[in-house]
């Protein structure tokens, strides 16, 4: 069974191939922006130009044109390779991948959110969701965060939070989804947007 994964939800775009639970190959680059130029060459790159049985896509939480480039370049492969398409939160692998980083009992993963926001959720060792996810500013974030380790690219936004630079840089890698669960590669592929839409339509 190979799988291609997909991860454009963040300032990251990442691919990797996994063929039953072993990592084939991977392309990880701190892009920021440009993922649908960047993507499509990281997918030709791969063996066999990434064909693969089942494809796994972030859904967010992250930058919304990131979410939408990868989650439709998931499905238009997988209506053309006939193989089927689900997805994971961002929030939860970079968890995952904290863990296995620095042993701990919880952790609070902290991504930037836009508009001022950070988007955050706290995350057990068994990868189980302690809150749900919240878009906050950051002096809330401190505040929910209540003393437990931060992760993520918008740690840094947290006053008083100083994280390691590993923990402060922490971004999706496509490679740490064979840390997930099944449970959590399931979901369905659609975006995850952390907060309701700015445009609002006429009453």
């Amino acid at each position: 069974m190979r799988t291609l994964v997909i991860d454009t939800a963040t300032a990251a775009c990442s691919v990797a191939l996994i063929e039953d639970g072993a990592l084939v190959a991977q392309a990880h680059a701190v892009v920021g922006r440009g993922h649908a130029e960047q993507l499509v060459p990281m997918i030709a790159d791969l063996p066999g130009g990434g064909r693969a049985d089942a494809i796994l896509v972030d859904c967010g939480p992250g930058s919304f044109t990131g979410l939408r480039v990868g989650i439709a370049a998931a499905r238009g492969l997988g209506l053309g390779w006939n193989v089927p398409v689900h997805g994971y939160s961002s929030l939860a692998l970079i968890a995952a991948a904290g863990f296995r980083a620095r042993p701990c009992e919880v952790l609070a993963v902290v991504v930037e959110g836009g508009h001022g926001e950070v988007f955050m959720q706290i995350f057990a060792a068994t990868l189980d969701a302690r809150t749900p996810l919240v878009s906050l500013r950051p002096d809330a974030a401190l505040v929910a965060r209540a003393g437990i380790p931060a992760i993520g690219n918008g740690a840094a936004r947290l006053l008083g939070v100083d994280p390691d630079a590993d923990a402060r840089n922490a971004l999706p890698n496509a490679a740490d989804v064979m840390l997930l669960p099944p449970a959590l590669t399931s979901l369905a592929p659609t975006p995850i947007y952390g907060r309701a839409p700015d445009a609002k339509l006429p009453a």
